[in-house]
């Protein structure tokens, strides 16, 4: 059963950014949708307005107990003009996993996908036409009821954004371009029974030292180890990490450390289909420095929402810089990157079911 919101127009429209010098997340549409949730009413009220700040009492429990969590997707106009949206059923699975951990209310997935096409189908003018562009969606839930003390809040608010995006990577075209990486050793970013596998702020506010650090050093991304031995390969910054030895596509599995991001499994799905052995096992770092050294370890990708793939050509491991393929952009992280974009863009055949057309 389809929801229906209400719907409030703005009277004071924003003029459309220029598409050939869009950024990542730094221009917002014209509305939002906004829903509340009470204990004992459920989730209710759900409406479109008009883009504008957020009131917040002093003591809401986000501010002091950070009950909140986000996702992440992206609206696209195919060349024929349909908008569609990628595996947003994906993000509903992710979104039920990570309420369920931050005891916040559960949201069922035709409401959420339900608001994101109904927010879209409003802001449809928005969504720019420019290859490598895209309407990125980021809806999230935090905990705005007023008190002081440790426990789940019983009022909360469903919100959703947009924002015309370019493309993620700064170089000419915004082509794909090989990122280098630093093993860290020291920080830890999750731990097996945390909040590893949930999208929620913490997560990231904890890796931002690590980052930095790994900036200083001349990378623009860290590859983080796991909490307890820290020898084993997790994650790449915010994405999932791949590694590729001798044929052989290596992914950290799913453990309760790791996000279950919805291009990772799109990637898995996609070298199944082509016959790329996948394994989804845990890889010693030691194992990888070991077959860059060798010419053994033939790509390391990245994958995730913002970028799709992101190809890593450096390793930094303690004084080592390894120098990983031929420094450049993989043959199956190109193959992936433009499968996966080509799918989401209307410019391949969608023969997997994975995209939802907003109307």
């Amino acid at each position: 059963m389809p929801y229906e919101f209400k719907i409030e127009k703005t009277q004071h429209p924003k003029p459309k950014p220029d598409p050939d010098t869009l950024k990542f997340g730094k221009a917002f549409t014209d509305h939002m949708f906004i829903m509340d949730y009470a204990e004992g009413e459920g989730w209710h009220d759900g409406r479109i307005v008009p883009y504008a700040p957020l009131s917040l009492d002093p003591a809401a429990a986000v501010l002091h107990y950070g009950q909140a969590m986000f996702e992440g997707l992206k609206a696209y106009r195919t060349p024929s003009g349909k908008i569609q949206l990628f595996r947003p059923y994906k993000n509903a699975e992710r979104v039920r996993a990570t309420n369920e951990r931050m005891c916040m209310p559960d949201v069922e997935p035709e409401l959420f996908v339900g608001a994101i096409k109904a927010l879209v189908s409003v802001e449809r003018d928005w969504i720019p036409t420019k290859p490598g562009t895209s309407l990125y969606i980021r809806p999230f839930i935090y905990a705005d009821e007023a008190f002081l003390g440790v426990h789940a809040a019983h009022h909360y608010k469903f919100v959703i954004i947009c924002s015309p995006t370019g493309p993620y990577y700064d170089t000419p075209g915004g082509q794909l371009s090989a990122t280098s990486i630093f093993v860290e050793e020291n920080y830890v970013r999750a731990v097996k029974g945390g909040t590893g596998f949930a999208k929620v702020g913490g997560n990231y506010a904890a890796s931002l030292k690590a980052q930095a650090e790994a900036a200083a050093k001349g990378c623009e991304q860290v590859l983080w180890t796991d909490a307890i031995e820290h020898r084993y390969v997790e994650e790449i910054g915010t994405s999932n990490a791949f590694f590729v030895i001798g044929g052989e596509v290596i992914t950290a599995p799913l453990l309760g450390t790791i996000l279950p991001g919805v291009t990772r499994a799109s990637v898995i799905e996609l070298l199944k289909k082509w016959g790329v052995p996948v394994s989804e096992r845990r890889l010693l770092v030691e194992d990888a420095v070991t077959a860059a050294k060798e010419g053994r370890l033939d790509e390391v990708f990245a994958s995730g929402t913002a970028a799709v793939i992101s190809p890593v050509g450096r390793l930094v491991f303690k004084d080592d810089s390894l120098t990983v393929g031929d420094g450049g952009v993989g043959r199956l992280a190109r193959r992936l990157y433009d499968e996966l974009y080509g799918i989401q863009t209307g410019g391949k055949p969608d023969e997997l079911g994975w995209t939802v057309e907003v109307n």
